[in-house]
């Protein structure tokens, strides 16, 4: 299952994250080496091992840190999602923009063979299209989204010097050592469970999903598929459903009672990811699988254990980041 005929050699930024932590893991037991620069803001999760290396630095010291002989780049190192962002929108703008472009000069000038930068699918902001594809007019509607289109444009700039993939991840759910329980399907399974409700805002909105499992999947595809890809940016998103649905599939395995708010949230678009599968990539994990994942996990651990450092938001306004 896991077998590397060339071991390379991994820079992943934020790579004590949701996405960061397990994909660490999966690129390890792949026999590669890893080195991660996290400021660990919301922990390090990561065991010791001989083939990793944790920098526990700001991204915004790239330059000072003296990084040598990495093959690829996998960036994930961002303020994420529109609440955190507004805290602070100039932090945001200098680590999710500014450090991009610090990432792929180093790149191009120390021959790094490709940057694997993670957008996010919110870039599309509200669509009414039953397909949003890649080739779609971008419209982002906060300052987080905002920051993502730029990055990706920065980026994109150097695709005739390095090999650029921009992936826009669907709202990623399921399990991860750095649990996150700010994103729908983990939140909302987490009340399910520990409360025997689940509070839906408004729930006719309609979000694309993607379980991490599949996401990780798409990064190693691209990483370690044998095929040219035609084009520099990808959806990776597979299932688009009401947020209402989602919550009625979790009230299924919890038996939670649903309560429905008026309060709206008009983030509303469907994401279609033909264009990866057409590269061959078939998704094998869903939100029904990252549901009982969850459930599973749950049942093992007592609500106290989790707190501050599994809420991006409330952990930001505790640190004060300048």
């Amino acid at each position: 299952k896991y077998k590397n005929k060339i071991s390379m050699n991994f820079l992943i930024t934020g790579g004590g994250g949701y996405i960061g932590t397990k994909l660490t893991q999966h690129l390890l037991l792949k026999k590669n080496k890893v080195t991660i620069i996290d400021n660990c803001w919301f922990g390090n999760y990561h065991k010791k091992h001989k083939s990793l290396k944790v920098i526990k630095e700001d991204i915004r010291n790239f330059t000072k840190l003296n990084i040598k002989n990495i093959d690829i780049i996998i960036h994930l190192a961002n303020v994420a999602n529109d609440p955190t962002v507004e805290l602070n929108p100039t932090l945001s703008w200098e680590i999710n923009v500014l450090c991009s472009k610090i990432i792929a000069d180093y790149a191009i000038k120390n021959k790094v063979k490709k940057i694997i930068f993670l957008s996010s699918g919110s870039v599309y902001g509200v669509k009414k299209e039953n397909k949003v594809t890649e080739d779609l007019k971008l419209n982002p509607i906060s300052v987080y989204n905002k920051t993502k289109m730029v990055s990706e444009r920065v980026l994109l700039s150097y695709k005739n010097d390095i090999d650029i993939k921009c992936i826009r991840p669907a709202t990623v759910c399921g399990l991860s050592e750095r649990l996150r329980l700010d994103l729908t399907v983990n939140k909302l399974t987490f009340d399910g469970f520990y409360k025997n409700k689940i509070v839906v805002n408004g729930g006719d909105q309609i979000r694309p999903n993607v379980n991490i499992r599949d996401l990780i999947r798409a990064i190693d595809h691209f990483i370690f598929t044998r095929k040219t890809f035609k084009h520099n940016i990808y959806n990776v998103g597979f299932e688009n459903f009401s947020i209402l649905k989602i919550a009625e599939k979790i009230k299924k395995k919890t038996g939670a009672k649903i309560i429905i708010k008026k309060i709206m949230d008009i983030r509303s678009y469907r994401q279609d990811s033909s264009r990866l599968i057409k590269t061959g990539f078939k998704p094998k994990f869903n939100i029904d699988y990252a549901i009982d994942e969850l459930i599973n996990y749950f049942n093992l651990k007592r609500k106290n254990d989790f707190g501050d450092r599994n809420y991006n938001l409330i952990k930001m306004k505790q640190l004060n980041v300048q």
